[in-house]
């Protein structure tokens, strides 16, 4: 018989949220797969628990070279435990390949439910959650940054962003710049910690407030873009837009063309709009 593969959710700040499996399943485990063996083992001391298994790491430099090994595991009868530094394995950390090899060699996943920074993150942030889109990590370089928020710029799902303490200004800055100054968002941070802190408000004034540096964990939820009638762009969103597809690579008549089109306004509008704001004119 094959084994089974076990992702679990560690708690992302309050040792109090571990589920109540995950002790049973750290006990009982013949291989435990962990991102950082050593949070590994001040997870199971806070939770009283002395693993019986084999305990390996997993992350992100030897996820692709480890996968066989822990597959051969599987295919043998192990019970693999798969646990990350916090929340859900695969949600942005490792495994995503191992899941996928096993599902390949008809081994059974199944997971130990637990918490989530990007629930938690949108459950908070006082946004719109019927509809959501998890984006995880941006791009580091600038210009790849710019080019990944300008694919969502219409995207009416609110969405949600990790993003690393010491890149959060130049984030919320290029959020601004992409969104509008005004998309309303939240930053979430440290969640479930000592020092959580929700910081909501527009875009342009948390990129304000980020610029004086903020530390810890972040997640960032971002309203949707608004639903629009022609009516309603003014000059300033049609050079937007036209602006948008431009530095997408579009060139400057296709673009005036098309932001025509989706506004419902004729071509010259666009266009002459476009020349008032190159000029300064208000």
């Amino acid at each position: 018989m094959t084994g089974i593969l076990v992702l679990a959710g560690t708690p992302i700040g309050d040792i109090a949220d571990a589920p109540p499996r995950l002790a049973e399943e750290l006990s009982d485990a013949d291989v435990i797969a962990a991102e950082d063996t050593r949070r590994l083992r001040r997870l199971t001391q806070a939770l009283g628990v002395q693993p019986s298994g084999r305990i390996v790491s997993y992350f992100e430099g030897n996820e692709a070279a480890r996968t066989p090994e822990l597959v051969e595991a599987l295919a043998g009868g192990a019970r693999v435990l798969l646990v990350t530094d916090a929340g859900m394995p695969s949600v942005s950390d490792p495994g995503y390949r191992l899941v996928a090899a096993a599902v390949e060699k008809d081994i059974r996943v199944t997971a130990v439910p637990g918490p989530s920074a990007v629930l938690t993150a949108l459950a908070l942030s006082g946004l719109p959650v019927d509809r959501f889109c998890f984006e995880g990590f941006l791009p580091r370089k600038a210009g790849e940054r710019l080019g990944r928020l300008r694919e969502v710029a219409d995207e009416r799902r609110t969405l949600v962003y990790f993003e690393a303490p010491h890149r959060l200004d130049a984030t919320l800055t290029a959020m601004a710049e992409v969104f509008g100054t005004e998309r309303r968002a939240a930053v979430c941070r440290e969640l479930t910690k000592t020092y959580e802190e929700i910081k909501r408000g527009p875009l342009g004034e948390l990129a304000a407030w980020a610029a004086e540096g903020v530390r810890g964990e972040i997640t960032v939820v971002v309203e949707g873009a608004p639903e629009k009638g022609p009516e309603e762009l003014d000059a300033a969103e049609l050079v937007r837009r036209v602006r948008v597809r431009e530095e997408a690579g579009e060139p400057r008549k296709e673009a005036i063309a098309a932001v025509a089109v989706e506004a419902g306004v004729p071509k010259r509008e666009v266009f002459d709009a476009v020349v008032a704001a190159k000029r300064g004119a208000p």
